[in-house]
């Protein structure tokens, strides 16, 4: 990660990227369920909404509670990996349901001509 403003960016950008997909299947695909449609785009933003306010977080340890300076930048850097690991995995596990909620909204023929498409 380079930055905590630019994990917030790509964030962001990829709900942004999902409501879109959303509002265009909700306006130009015929016999979608706009209903669903109109959950999952909240559903999109209240995973912006989590995973943004849950990029920001601290080690609770000072420098004193380890034997060496080394020690704790050792325990300090193993924290925030496995912080990082565990937002981007919640996020992405997100993501994966959001997309599943998405496909469950189509139409049957929606989703044949999508099949279609993708065999091409």
């Amino acid at each position: 990660m380079a930055n905590k403003r630019k994990l917030k960016k790509a964030i962001k950008a990829a709900c942004g990227n999902m409501a879109g997909e959303c509002i265009m299947t909700r306006n130009y695909v015929p016999g979608v369920d706009v209903q669903k449609i109109d959950e999952i785009i909240f559903n999109i933003a209240d995973l912006q909404y989590v995973t943004v306010e849950n990029v920001t977080f601290s080690f609770d340890k000072s420098e004193s509670n380890f034997e060496s300076r080394h020690d704790y930048k050792k325990a300090r850097e193993a924290y925030f990996h496995k912080a990082y690991k565990k937002l981007i995995s919640d996020f992405k596990k997100g993501v994966d349901d959001i997309v599943n909620q998405m496909n469950a909204a189509l139409p049957a023929e929606q989703k044949e001509r999508n099949k279609a498409a993708a065999a091409k």
